[in-house]
């Protein structure tokens, strides 16, 4: 049998400088901010974790997230339905507008949706007399987090729609199925593990903003701070180990969602495989 000859070097090689270069990159990072917190001790860890006005920042960053990404996973199957299976004018153009998230600069997305709700700017002007309140409200971060967040589960679902044939609904429909049971038996046990996929992601992404929130939340205390922002008054404060602390329970926060995310792919990966 004749070898099989790869691009990269040898297994030894490849392995040592990956491992390299994930270990200063990646892991030696966290290493050190998991040991800048151990240096404040447990007492002033659990202090500065449990203070009132940081559990506060977990009710927006994580519960305020958590609405964001099901808002997400909703419009962003909708949204991501109709780039694969219509076709209509300047449909590439708002395709590709869906990717501005990725782009643009989390500041300057923040002062644009600032500049848009702001109770005497575009929109603010014209919801404000009407009692409903975006810019410095908790509403606003949600929108931010909404903005931020689509994306990612517009490109989970996208590609599975894509290999999703239209001849299986057809039949459906053939046989007497509603739209509501096209969509509920056909179309969406294929679609929900990419779903679910997307909202995990735009959730991560989300509770882990700081740019563009930091603008158009007012940064009130109890109300609209978030907990990255919580990270920023330690470092100015020079209390490392606090921002070490907060910085620590944001990662296990974060690792817990990609772990999460990454299982929902595998699942959905084992699922396409055997359908």
């Amino acid at each position: 049998m004749a070898n099989k000859k790869h691009v990269l070097p040898g297994f030894g090689i490849s392995l040592g400088w990956s491992v390299t270069w994930v270990s200063l990159l990646v892991i030696l990072p966290l290493a050190a901010l998991a040991g800048k917190t151990a240096a404040g001790g447990w007492q002033h860890f659990w202090e500065t974790v449990t203070d009132p006005e940081v559990v506060a920042t977990y009710r927006v960053s994580f519960g305020i997230s958590f609405i964001a990404a099901l808002i997400n996973g909703v419009f962003g199957f909708l949204a991501a339905w109709i780039f694969v299976r219509y076709e209509f004018p300047g449909r590439r153009i708002l395709e590709a507008a869906t990717d501005l998230p990725f782009a643009l600069p989390t500041a300057v997305a923040g002062i644009a949706l600032t500049a848009l709700y702001s109770p005497h700017e575009w929109i603010g002007k014209w919801l404000e007399p009407h009692g409903i309140k975006v810019a410095f409200a908790p509403l606003g971060v949600l929108i931010a987090m909404i903005f931020i967040g689509f994306p990612f589960v517009v490109r989970a679902v996208q590609p599975v729609i894509s290999d999703l044939s239209a001849d299986v609904e057809e039949a459906a429909a053939c046989l007497g199925a509603s739209r509501w049971e096209t969509i509920r038996r056909v179309i969406l046990p294929p679609l929900l593990p990419a779903i679910l996929t997307g909202v995990i992601m735009s959730y991560g992404r989300a509770v882990g903003e700081y740019g563009s929130i930091v603008f158009i939340s007012g940064n009130i205390p109890f109300q609209t701070e978030i907990t990255p922002l919580m990270i920023v008054q330690k470092l100015e404060q020079y209390d490392y180990t606090g921002a070490a602390a907060l910085g620590f329970t944001m990662l296990a926060a974060s690792l817990v969602i990609v772990l999460i995310g990454n299982r929902l792919q595998a699942w959905g990966n084992r699922f396409r495989k055997h359908a």
